[in-house]
């Protein structure tokens, strides 16, 4: 049987906004090292490995916005679905100060071998779904660590990224989001555009209003804290669109 490369929740529900979750799991398909990138368990429960909380606050927005989601099923250590298939950390070899073994040797053939049947498979489902409303928003979900090693500990409890090229709805759910009383990064902890990531392909490329929310992964850990955040961002994305006019 064919491993899959992601699923899908409510493909047929109406909603304009597409909920897209690029690091739902920490799977490693059985072709890739037999099932295993040989670092710690403790280090693929991490956020190096997947986006902790990110798929069941993913999940949840989506039925709360009767909107349709599609989720990445395989770690990003195997093969990042948010970078473009020239991006140099593509394919990681070392993040957050871990080595990853069965990247360290990995060449041209098996990173071919990852984008036909992992990236690419994802990212045609995730632009098929996104192509079957004329008006597509396009919500994509993640989350962040606390703390980096070695590095300070971050305050924010959101952060709203977007590009420079569409601000049309990143500035103003940043505003609304502090309005609301929550710690908000903007464009922080990351940048908010980088070249031929998901919201570039899929939204950029297209003229599609977009938003990139990440939420502090200590918040949405378990499944009360995915529904409390999935329940106070619901209806702050569906207010902002509105008030754009968009």
């Amino acid at each position: 049987m064919t491993e899959r490369a992601f699923w899908t929740e409510g493909g047929d529900r109406p909603s304009r906004w597409l909920i897209t979750c690029d690091h739902a799991t920490n799977r490693v398909p059985a072709w890739v090292g037999g099932g295993t990138l040989g670092i710690a368990p403790e280090d693929m429960a991490r956020h190096i490995a997947y986006d902790v909380g990110a798929a069941g606050l993913a999940s949840r927005l989506a039925a709360l916005m009767d909107a349709p989601a599609i989720f990445s099923d395989f770690s990003r250590l195997v093969i990042d679905p948010n970078r473009g298939e020239d991006d140099p950390t593509l394919l990681m070899r070392l993040y957050d100060g871990t080595v990853i073994p069965a990247n360290k040797d990995a060449d041209q053939a098996e990173l071919r071998r990852r984008l036909d049947r992992l990236h690419r498979p994802y990212h045609d489902a995730l632009e098929a779904l996104a192509d079957r409303h004329l008006d597509r928003c396009i919500c994509a979900v993640h989350s962040f660590t606390p703390q980096l090693r070695g590095r300070p500990m971050r305050p924010w409890q959101v952060g709203i990224l977007y590009s420079w090229q569409d601000v049309r709805l990143g500035p103003p759910m940043v505003q609304a989001c502090r309005e609301a009383g929550w710690i908000t990064g903007e464009n922080q902890p990351y940048d908010g555009h980088l070249e031929g990531d998901s919201i570039d392909r899929h939204a950029l490329k297209h003229g599609r209003p977009n938003v990139l929310i990440e939420v502090r992964n200590d918040l949405i850990a378990d499944a009360a804290g995915q529904a409390e955040w999935a329940g106070r961002l619901a209806p702050v994305i569906t207010a902002t669109l509105a008030a754009t006019g968009l």
